[in-house]
């Protein structure tokens, strides 16, 4: 019996040592882990990646649900709704990121950016990334939330073209007027007209938006591009708008047609918005943004006040912002970093 004992009290010895020892590896493993997930999310490169996708995700909720709105119940929606939701939804973006990435949305302004010398080209396929993967996931959710109705308004059929095609809540299509080529000119003019405003928008060596309303100026410029021009490509201007929620539309069930459709639309709006962002971003920098005659007036400033004993204060360089758009949909505003926004939807 006194073995038995003893066994008993050997065992429930270790048993007690071999739970110490589990709750002091635990802790050993769990008391590090909050700390490098903390330490991983403060690095800049992720901050500005979360803010990409929060800040695409957000617009393109906002978009894509009044998309749904216009297509499956005219009584509830309808094109200025349209124009309206991608410009406040560009707005509510630009509110989540514009200190952080410059909230972009939009890769033909990131991608002006980098073309312009404004932003690493480094951070590029980061940023893109981001915006891509909000874009998809913002489609996956309007599918979730407007299913029944997606389904009760097509009979169950997922069509991308005819009187009860739903494709179009997710991507853009050319209308029977348009022509492929005639859609890409519009994409370029309508991607430059928008980058072009979102950097006079942000000159600070200018006319810029007063501190604090460049936000709501970007959503307002992505609404009126919509209303005044979008009629003929739906203004995709901005392929993190397009193309992702393009391809969830291919994988959801409405397959192949989503890229045969409309004589083989989808590459153009990838395509001809980075054009039209960076000629909209070069006519700027050529005939509104040139700061030789000011710094030459500025050295003739400083001279004539040094000669009364005065020091003139240096000029601050500015920063361009960003913004999205599209289908109505938009895009960002600047940040204080490298990374320098330009538009976006």
């Amino acid at each position: 019996m006194s073995h038995s004992l003893l066994g008993l009290l050997e065992l429930s010895g270790r048993q007690n040592m071999a739970s110490t020892d589990r709750q002091r590896c635990s802790r050993m493993v769990s008391e590090p882990v909050l700390p490098r997930i903390h330490a991983i999310l403060q690095k800049e490169t992720v901050r500005e990646f979360l803010a990409e996708f929060l800040s695409t995700y957000v617009m393109m909720v906002f978009g894509l649900g009044s998309v749904a709105h216009m297509v499956l119940d005219q009584t509830h929606g309808s094109y200025l709704g349209v124009n309206i939701g991608f410009g406040f939804g560009v707005t509510m973006g630009v509110h989540v990121a514009g200190n952080i990435s410059g909230a972009h949305m939009n890769a033909a302004v990131t991608f002006a950016s980098c073309a312009l010398g404004r932003m690493s080209w480094r951070k590029y396929p980061v940023y893109v990334l981001g915006q891509f993967l909000g874009s998809f996931t913002a489609a996956a959710t309007i599918y979730g939330l407007f299913y029944r109705a997606i389904l009760h308004f097509s009979g169950g059929e997922l069509a991308v073209t005819g009187p009860q095609a739903t494709a179009g809540i997710f991507a853009t299509y050319l209308p029977e007027h348009m022509t492929l080529w005639w859609g890409f000119l519009n994409e370029v003019v309508l991607t430059g007209m928008l980058q072009f405003c979102i950097l006079a928008i942000t000159d600070k060596e200018n006319n810029p938006a007063l501190p604090g309303t460049q936000a709501l100026v970007t959503g307002i410029l992505v609404t009126i591009i919509g209303v005044s021009l979008g009629m003929n490509t739906g203004y995709a201007i901005n392929p993190s708008r397009d193309l992702p929620p393009r391809f969830f539309t291919f994988i959801a069930g409405w397959g192949t047609e989503v890229f045969r459709a409309s004589e083989n639309w989808w590459w153009v709006p990838v395509v001809a918005p980075p054009m039209g962002a960076y000629i909209g971003g070069i006519v700027h920098l050529v005939f509104i943004g040139s700061r030789a005659p000011q710094e030459s007036q500025g050295q003739e400033n400083s001279a004539v006040t040094e000669d009364h004993g005065l020091t003139a204060l240096p000029k601050t360089s500015s920063h361009f912002p960003v913004m999205s758009i599209n289908t109505p949909s938009v895009q960002p505003i600047p940040t204080v970093t490298d990374s320098m926004p330009l538009e976006s939807f």
